[in-house]
């Protein structure tokens, strides 16, 4: 559509506008225009009147070389200007509708707990250590060391943390968690447990529990997970306890005995097992949060890229169509936030890689036009089919990549009724 709109707009005549590729399904023609759906759903294109130097000239002025460069330009920015845009209007709108968030993504990396056997636990992380520093890159929030450790899974890494007045290195080495090789480290932050509902009649309504209170120990044992809330009140049907309660910044001490209730005492609350903070943004601040999320996901795009040319990261975290298709089905089980949030990150993600600087892709094209206004000559088409060769054998080489590690994904065994 950017594509589309800016060549329209000056003067450049469309041939084709098509939703997909391959093989055409549907055309509807209007004016110059074939208005088309084709087979393969995996993007779309323009194709506009003598957009190649191969393409047969009749020299108008409403074809795409006979423009200046200036406006060639203006017409292939759009295509990844318009990914941009969508990735920022998208997520407006789902931060605008509110949303339950983890409290302790803005809170500072302070160990709450080492995984057994982990990377962490192997190096000699301890609970109560903050971390500072990964991968010479300072982490002031559990959202910036996940975002920081993610890409790097096997890839040892300089850790540098605060323990008590002393600051110690270690090197870990991140192991690779799930199907998309994430990177983790094996700690986990402080979590305290949330109401979330209360129960009438039950023993935490009469007690005064009341919901989004946060639960931070019991008889004045710190609540860890050594120490879990939920099977301390399991264990302990018909016995008084006293919880030390958070609620809007005040500590409050609340005795609630736990009712029997088969073999286990229940005091009648939904709980989460982290606290979370409620975000309900007006138009202004969306559209702000939204500003600062996309360029937080930028920064990580463009990390993840560096990465994979100094092999930081694994070109295993590629993901394909069919890893695409998986995760959006994941997204759309969780419901339509996560769904539409994806679908942010997936045009942000177009945005940027068209904007690479790789022949085929519509950064290459603009990079060529530079090349060609610096040195203030127009190249051959030979030149320019060469370039174009190298380019196409980059995004070869980058499909068979995804597209492997997309099918060494599936279970197979279970995707054919196997087992």
């Amino acid at each position: 559509m950017g594509h589309y709109l800016m060549a329209r707009r000056i003067g450049i005549r469309v041939l084709t506008f098509s939703l997909g590729f391959g093989p055409k399904l549907l055309t509807v023609r209007r004016g110059d225009t074939d208005y088309c759906i084709s087979a393969i759903p995996l993007g779309g294109y323009v194709k506009m009147a003598g957009e190649n130097p191969d393409d047969v000239r009749s020299g108008a002025d409403d074809e795409f070389l006979s423009k200046t460069k200036w406006e060639r330009f203006q017409v292939l920015i759009m295509g990844p200007t318009m990914n941009i845009i969508l990735a920022f209007v998208v997520m407006a709108v789902v931060l605008y509708q509110g949303a339950d968030v983890p409290a302790y993504e803005e809170q500072p990396p302070i160990v709450g707990h080492v995984m057994e056997a982990s990377p962490a636990e192997q190096s000699g992380i301890r609970v109560g250590d903050l971390i500072l520093r990964i991968g010479g890159r300072p982490v002031q929030t559990w959202e910036e060391l996940f975002v920081t450790v993610m890409p790097r899974a096997e890839r040892e890494l300089e850790v540098v943390l605060r323990r008590g007045l002393q600051e110690v290195t270690i090197q870990v080495t991140p192991e690779a968690q799930t199907q998309f090789q994430v990177g983790d480290l094996g700690v986990v932050p402080i979590m305290q447990p949330q109401i979330l509902n209360v129960l009438t009649g039950d023993p935490a309504d009469l007690a005064g529990i009341r919901p989004r209170d946060v639960i931070t120990a019991v008889n004045a044992e710190p609540i860890t997970r050594d120490n879990p809330f939920v099977e301390t009140i399991n264990a302990n049907a018909d016995v008084a306890l006293m919880l030390t309660v958070v609620r809007g910044g005040e500590t409050l001490e609340i005795e609630v005995t736990p009712a029997l209730r088969g073999n286990v005492g229940l005091i009648g609350v939904e709980l989460s097992p982290f606290e979370v903070r409620t975000i309900e943004p007006g138009p202004l601040q969306a559209i702000q949060m939204s500003f600062q999320k996309n360029y937080a996901w930028s920064g990580l795009i463009l990390q993840t890229l560096g990465g994979l040319l100094t092999s930081e990261t694994s070109p295993k975290q590629l993901v394909g169509p069919l890893g695409i298709a998986q995760l959006s089905g994941g997204a759309a089980q969780i419901g339509m936030v996560a769904l539409f949030t994806l679908m942010a990150m997936i045009s942000l993600n177009l945005g940027i890689l068209n904007l690479l600087p790789i022949p085929v892709l519509d950064g290459g094209h603009i990079f060529i036009m530079a090349l060609e206004g610096l040195s203030r000559r127009n190249f051959s088409v030979r030149i320019k089919e060469k370039i174009q060769l190298a380019g196409f054998v980059v995004l070869l080489m980058l499909m068979v990549t995804v597209i492997y590690n997309d099918l060494t994904r599936i279970n197979w065994g279970e995707w054919l009724g196997l087992w």
